[in-house]
């Protein structure tokens, strides 16, 4: 049972060395812990530091891609070394280490395909009340979108198994935290949560310059994930008012008409605003609809990607079994040949 543990990298030569020094080296139920450095375009010398402390495999971006890439290239990376599990966790050492083997027990027990450290975020009095807010509010909404039951969406400590890493494809270019839950929620794997502790900041988070900004990015994420897997719900959620407001109006002129407040050419105004709102709450319909077609395109290409990986990378010996059973290759059926 191989386990990597992947940490994505941005100018971490200072925290590198501490977040490195306690990465558990035996966990029972694994015979061999490697680690991997995603170094995303860093100006210092992180991965040179990386390599004189001994990691296993070194990524690096000629340039910064942001965190979500940075982590599908890890995810990428540790498929391709043969990871039976793989485990996430921050270069900043926020998430202590000892944690780890708690974190990957429900996979190695078969219980779970994914495993998420829950911080207990209104317990985090080192994080402002508005950053902890906002964390309980993304969470919720994630919560809601994805059907499962994650109490700390925005958590980066996890743990996957080799089957549920095949399944993931992280498309938002932000932070891959929320939409692999989403994508996790929305094919039916088991996502486990473990209680866990955190290490008091070492430095400013990169994702966070302000709370403004934090919120901007956070609702512009949740809802482009949104929209990428329930396209037809929210147009049409989009389409309501206008489609309300359109109605209103044409019934505004019509009660007039009928008490004989609108005489010829009077409240016109109201058909035309109306007929362009109605028109309006038609045309994002239309783009529900369409979006709906590619969403199912798009589970197609997703099952076509997983299958592909399947093949290219292959389930190892190793694995624990996954709690949601892999779907089976398609059946190609052949015309038997007739006799001459």
């Amino acid at each position: 049972m191989k386990l990597i543990i992947q940490i994505p990298c941005l100018n971490e030569e200072g925290t590198l060395p501490d977040s490195l020094r306690d990465l558990p080296k035996q966990i029972p139920g694994v015979s061999r812990i490697e680690v991997l450095i995603i170094d995303d375009g860093s100006t210092d010398r992180t991965a040179q530091v990386a390599r004189e402390l001994g990691v296993h495999h070194v990524v690096r971006h000629q340039k910064n891609r942001g965190l979500a890439a940075a982590f599908q290239t890890g995810i990428d990376r540790c498929l391709a070394l043969d990871a039976d599990i793989i485990v996430n966790t921050d270069a900043d050492n926020q998430y202590p280490a000892s944690f780890i083997p708690s974190l990957v027990r429900p996979i190695l027990e078969g219980q779970a395909d994914i495993a998420i450290g829950d911080r207990n975020i209104s317990s985090l009095v080192h994080l402002p009340w508005s950053h902890r807010l906002l964390q309980r509010l993304g969470t919720s909404v994630v919560r809601r979108v994805s059907g499962t039951d994650v109490p700390d969406a925005p958590s980066g400590f996890r743990a996957m198994s080799r089957e549920a890493a095949m399944r993931m494809e992280v498309l938002t270019g932000y932070t891959y935290t929320l939409e692999t839950i989403l994508q996790a929620g929305r094919i039916g794997l088991k996502i486990a949560t473990v209680p866990i502790q955190t290490n008091r900041a070492t430095r400013v988070s990169r994702l966070k310059r302000s709370n403004l900004q934090y919120v901007f990015r956070s609702a512009v994420t949740i809802l482009r994930i949104y929209a990428l897997y329930q396209p037809l719900k929210t147009f049409l959620l989009l389409a309501l008012p206008f489609l309300l407001g359109g109605i209103g109006l044409w019934a505004r002129y019509l009660v007039l008409l009928i008490l004989g407040s609108a005489g010829r050419g009077a409240h016109i105004q109201s058909i035309v605003v109306g007929g362009a709102f109605i028109l309006i709450a038609f045309l994002l319909s239309s783009l529900g609809i369409l979006g709906d077609m590619l969403a199912k395109a798009r589970a197609l290409s997703e099952r076509t990607l997983y299958l592909a990986k399947r093949s290219l990378y292959g389930p190892s010996h190793e694995a624990p079994a996954p709690a949601v059973p892999a779907p089976p290759p398609p059946v190609v059926e052949r015309e038997a040949p007739t006799s001459p």
